[in-house]
């Protein structure tokens, strides 16, 4: 879908709105005080933002006051990527700076955190009480060795105790690294043995769709596997006794100890993310205190608009970049709320009912998740009170058009209508490179604009810049949040050939985008696995978008596998809705949607009907291992079995591309 196509936008702030947003205010206060432009709004900004990009960045840390404890010589010491160095010389810490609403006597009685979990029963935490917490817990890291470098990892569900240990462990100088305790075993030593943490946090087991899961012989596993560790700490989710030489958690978070924060260089690591992994190991991305305080800083403050009367809501579990998101919501004084249970449970609605619970004024969840409602006929805010949501914000995936739709037509009666804002970035950066603006109107089936000091473009193969046609993925000059390094990366040749060896200083991301001529952005698919029939390049999203319409469809994944004869064979494979079955009447009605909502290229050569779409451990549609296993590539060379949510669907894809051969 293009500007052409799609003039009229879905959604417009109101003038009130946009006076009244903090990115409206900043502007006004940029121009004052470092020549950005007065008049021409969000586009004479951004432009302002990519080509004076020093400048920005110092207004940024002006405007939200970043405490250098020690200053910095310049904004920007190297601008070469990779390898660009952020304010050298300067020393900070991040823990400090998600902790200064507890320094307001004003806000200490307030919720820092809500949780929720599966009773719905949400519990606050104060900003003095979480203060608190992390004070103990700094000094007991302390006593127990941890010194700035090391690393500490959390088996954890969304609880307030996850929240408590990263900002102890920032508050410390630590590196902290996470992954959720749906994660098996062979999952998290996969990632924990690339960077041989000290302590380990860890709870007994977790609550999820109604059931207690309990995980001590995962975590006795995980124990017996990483001999670096020094420590243990046990967090009774489920009310059993710590295991024989671990801590417990009530014993290192009972004292009244003020936080002492270690201040650390800019660029010193705060935690490792990892890439969903699906060849080889996870790349163990490492992202540094000083980069990730600004950029989130700009993006939550700014681009989200959040406050200190916010609550912000988002659908997450600790082995996704967005929970380390939310928790940065702290930075800008909002509340945060935490869910630990099923997305669905006890019924599609959940989500919606943690947002009116909780008062949330944006909600962040998954375009799958809004699709889903879509299809369950639910009715978010006819059945429950939302009217303290002004934003809904998706990611994971592209937000099909029918989402926006459905989303705008579910909101229709509120006043001033919904602010819609489909996001996209990554765990490399773990930011966003395109999404929400305040201001801006919302346009069907796009992302508003690229992000403040992102120089989003979309380029051919020789690197010409595109508007309004499919290209790849760009970000031509250096972000703070960008990766320091890959761990045990040591001559950085990994990092450079995940994003700079097809446009040599210029990181290519690995999407298909479309820069629309008013500005918009459209997210087509992943660039290394997007169908290319005839010459022409087409994002598998715009077909799942298609197909997923029809109630016989729970889900579908297409592949587009190059032919040793040079042709080209695409397969649409689709997981069946419970009752439904695929006969050539269902096939042909597949094909005739997709060739009247598409075009006839986007028509696949087979529908093939399969148990299930394998995904990632975050939830992305697996489609490269897929492709290389259809194109006879062996299991082990095809994809981590570690990153794959069900990994004994693979096989089916196996077995068919030994039957083609």
């Amino acid at each position: 879908m293009t500007s052409s196509a799609n003039p009229a936008p879905l959604w417009q702030p109101s003038p009130e709105r946009i006076a009244a947003a903090q990115v409206t205010r900043f502007q006004a206060w940029a121009a004052e005080h470092h020549g950005a432009p007065a008049d021409g709004g969000y586009a004479a900004l951004h432009h302002w933002s990519v080509t004076e990009l020093e400048t920005f960045w110092k207004a940024v840390t002006d405007w939200f006051d970043v405490r250098f404890s020690t200053p910095y010589a310049r904004v920007l010491g190297d601008r070469a990527m990779p390898g660009a160095t952020w304010f050298p010389g300067a020393t900070l810490n991040y823990a400090e700076h998600a902790l200064r609403a507890a320094d307001d006597p004003t806000r200490a009685d307030e919720p820092a955190i809500l949780h929720v979990d599966e009773s719905q029963d949400p519990q606050a935490v104060t900003w003095a009480e979480l203060r608190r917490q992390v004070g103990s817990l700094t000094a007991e890291l302390r006593t127990l060795g941890v010194r700035p470098g090391d690393r500490v990892s959390g088996y954890l569900p969304n609880i307030p105790q996850a929240v408590v240990a990263l900002l102890a462990t920032a508050a410390v100088g630590g590196v902290w690294t996470s992954c959720a305790p749906d994660f098996g075993a062979r999952s998290v030593l996969d990632r924990f043995q690339q960077v041989e943490p000290v302590v380990l946090f860890t709870v007994d087991g977790y609550r999820y769709g109604g059931k207690e899961h309990d995980r001590r012989d995962t975590v006795a596993e995980l124990r017996s596997e990483l001999p670096s560790l020094r420590a243990v700490v046990h967090i009774p989710l489920l009310g059993t006794d710590a295991p024989e030489g671990a801590l417990e958690w009530s014993a290192l978070t009972s004292a009244d100890v003020a936080p002492t924060f270690e201040e650390v260089p800019f660029d010193h690591p705060l935690w490792v993310l990892y890439s969903s992994g699906t060849t080889g190991l996870p790349k163990a991305i490492v992202q540094s205190q000083g980069g990730i305080l600004v950029e989130h800083l700009k993006q939550l403050g700014l681009h989200c608009d959040l406050g200190p009367d916010d609550r912000f809501f988002w659908y997450t579990s600790t082995g996704w970049m967005m929970w380390n998101f939310l928790v940065s919501g702290l930075l800008t004084g909002t509340t945060i709320v935490l869910y630990d249970g099923s997305p669905g449970y006890p019924d599609t609605g959940a989500q919606w009912r943690i947002a009116e619970r909780t008062g949330a004024t944006l909600f962040g969840t998954s375009a799958a998740y809004v699709m889903a409602c879509r299809k369950a006929d639910v009715h978010p805010a006819r059945d429950f009170d939302l009217s303290r949501v002004t934003c809904v914000a998706t990611t994971g995936s592209p937000l099909p058009p029918d989402g926006f739709r459905w989303l705008h037509d579910a909101f229709a009666d509120t006043p001033g209508g919904l602010w819609t804002a489909s996001v996209s970035g990554g765990t490399d950066v773990c930011s966003c490179f395109a999404g929400a603006v305040p201001t801006l109107p919302v346009h069907i089936g796009e992302l508003q604009a690229p992000c403040l000091g992102t120089d989003l473009q979309s380029w051919d193969p020789q690197g010409k810049p595109l508007v309004d046609e499919v290209g790849e993925l760009v970000v031509t000059n250096p972000m703070p949040s960008m990766p320091i390094h890959f761990w045990n990366d040591p001559d950085g040749t990994r990092y450079h050939d995940s994003y700079f060896d097809t446009y040599p200083g210029v990181w290519r991301h690995g999407d298909w985008i479309t820069l629309t001529s008013r500005g918009s952005v459209i997210i087509h698919g992943r660039s290394d696995s997007t169908l290319n029939r005839q010459g022409v390049r087409m994002g598998s999203a715009d077909i799942y978008e298609a197909v997923e319409r029809l109630p016989e469809i729970r889900e579908s994944l297409v592949i587009g596998v190059e032919q040793p004869d040079g042709g080209y064979w695409m397969p649409l494979f689709v997981h069946l809705a419970e009752g439904a079955t695929l006969d050539d009447a269902l096939r042909d009605r597949i094909k005739r949607t997709i060739r009247a909502e598409l075009s006839p290229r986007h028509v696949p050569d087979e529908v093939i009907e399969v148990p299930g779409i394998p995904h990632t451990l975050t939830g992305k549609r697996i489609e490269v291992p897929v492709k290389r296993l259809l194109q006879g590539a062996s299991m082990d060379k095809a994809v981590n079995r570690g990153s794959v949510d069900r990994v004994e669907l693979l096989d089916f894809y196996a077995d068919l591309a030994r039957e083609r051969t």
